[in-house]
């Protein structure tokens, strides 16, 4: 697979974008409602693609490798998907056509997701979602 085609399997759901702390106690990863500053939220995709790893250090490289060891990613990830062998839903943009199929699926962060801007980062726990 490509470069160009690795990137096409973002679906656009958002979640790689939302912040994440670890359970002391349990050592789980849990995921915040708390995205990136880049995060358009009325899209869930990122507003500055091409120039995110400048502007943001702490942003992910998702790669086939890193695909299968991100636990933290969801399961309707298409990148974990692919790198754990499965199929694309059938409401991935790439098998529906349309960009918006993933958040009528209910398999993105639209109308979960708030901006980092503006929120206390050490107050994360206050921000913690339940389980996708």
């Amino acid at each position: 697979m490509t470069p160009a085609e690795w990137e096409s399997l973002c679906d656009g759901c958002g979640w790689c974008c939302l912040y994440r702390i670890e359970d002391e106690e349990s050592g789980a990863i849990l995921t915040t409602a708390v995205a990136c500053r880049l995060l358009d939220l009325k899209t869930c995709r990122c507003k500055d693609y091409p120039n995110r790893f400048q502007k943001v250090s702490t942003c992910v490289r998702i790669t086939p490798e890193t695909a299968r060891t991100f636990t933290w990613l969801p399961e309707t990830c298409a990148y974990r998907r692919l790198a754990l062998g499965k199929d694309l839903p059938d409401w991935h943009p790439l098998i529906s056509g349309d960009p918006r199929s993933v958040h009528r699926a209910g398999a993105s962060a639209l109308g979960r997701a708030i901006s980092e801007l503006g929120v206390d980062l050490d107050d994360l726990e206050n921000y913690i979602l339940d389980e996708e």
